[in-house]
């Protein structure tokens, strides 16, 4: 199974906790607590592809962690938040080669 890497951010007690995809651009996901963005974000990452590949657009490959940490638009996000694998819905597509 393909995962993509998320990264979470969390505001604090009076902001959302948001939950963004490094390799999807526009992809992001957020709730009122961690439990809740975490849960969410299953649904934004199949959304999300699912319009790319409605639009007849490539998918982007999952970058694995070491690669995003060695791309210095993504090291500083993965630094200062936690992040998470969330698994690829199982649809009929294709991610992008490289």
């Amino acid at each position: 199974m393909t995962h993509y890497v998320a990264i979470i951010e969390d505001a604090g007690p009076d902001h959302a906790v948001g939950v963004w995809f490094p390799d999807l651009p526009g992809c992001f996901s957020a709730g009122d607590t961690l439990d809740e963005a975490m849960a969410n974000a299953p649904e934004a990452l199949a959304l999300w592809i699912e319009s790319m590949v409605g639009n007849g657009k490539a998918v982007p490959r999952p970058r694995t962690p070491s690669e995003l940490k060695a791309d210095p638009e993504v090291a500083a996000d993965m630094a200062a938040h936690a992040i998470a694998l969330i698994p690829t819905p199982r649809l009929a597509f294709q991610p992008a080669a490289e």
